[in-house]
């Protein structure tokens, strides 16, 4: 089987074991239904995401003009903090910077290497923790905006870290933790303007991903330097697809790359 496209982030469903679709403008491919299969990528060219030209991508999946114009690439996504839309403050599009800031967002635990502390919009739950390839994750507080979700995570930061040991989550050196207990100790450290929005009673939620063979050490898959690759595929992790002979490639890296995927048996 042979499918061409322009690649996006993998779409999830949870289920007893996450579903992973990689999705073309007219098909898609359930990437659990060929676990165990040789397949072949071949890089053909760029296309941004949002000018749709054939230009180099910079980050995102955007090529720079669009990265550094497009209300989609604010500081804000990166950095919650510095989100302004509550005070009636523009940064690129105010319009739509309301519609994504002034909205449920959540600040959580979630374990995929050590325990992190992150925020995403409320919609985004569990999705934002299976792209980071969390096997546990749970809420701390749900606020009404970015700014706050932005600056409660700021302020957990001096006690939690932010990131994801990408190596360690993709090799499976984890450990399974108490993130009621993690959430308890943070609690006094939640800023004030934020209290109220403690979550006390939620509970962890565990998630399985479909991986039957995890690495021993990773070898990552650039395709802007190697622009072909094949291999058995043998598990989705994360953004991640995950080969027998120890290669992971991130999907959501590539972003705006347009490849070709063969399909073995």
């Amino acid at each position: 089987m042979r499918y061409e496209g322009v690649l996006t982030k993998m779409r999830t469903e949870i289920t007893d074991e996450v579903q992973y679709y990689m999705n073309w403008e007219n098909d898609f491919i359930n990437l659990n239904q060929i676990l165990g299969k040789k397949i072949s990528i071949n890089f053909l060219k760029y296309e941004c995401l949002n000018c749709h030209l054939e230009k180099k991508i910079f980050r995102q999946g955007f090529c720079y003009d669009c990265f550094s114009s497009i209300p989609q690439a604010g500081d804000w996504v990166i950095n919650p903090e510095l989100s302004k839309a509550h005070l009636d403050i523009e940064d690129r599009d105010l319009e739509f910077e309301k519609r994504s800031q002034l909205q449920p967002h959540v600040v959580y635990l979630a374990n995929s290497s050590d325990v992190k502390v992150g925020v995403t919009r409320r919609s985004q739950i569990p999705t934002r923790w299976i792209d980071q390839g969390a096997h546990e994750a749970i809420e701390i507080v749900e606020v009404p905006n970015r700014y706050l979700a932005g600056i409660t995570e700021v302020a957990l930061k001096d006690y939690v870290s932010d990131k994801t040991n990408w190596r360690k989550m993709l090799t499976n050196d984890v450990l399974d933790l108490d993130l009621a207990e993690e959430r308890e100790k943070l609690k006094a450290h939640i800023p004030e303007e934020a209290q109220e929005y403690y979550l006390a009673s939620n509970k962890e939620t565990e998630i399985n991903f479909p991986v039957r063979q995890y690495p021993k050490k990773v070898k990552t898959l650039n395709l802007g330097k190697t622009p072909f690759y094949e291999g058995v595929l043998k598990g989705v992790k994360a953004q991640y697809l995950i080969f027998e002979d120890g290669t992971v490639f991130n999907v959501r890296g590539h972003e705006g790359f347009v490849i070709e995927i063969n399909i073995g048996v």
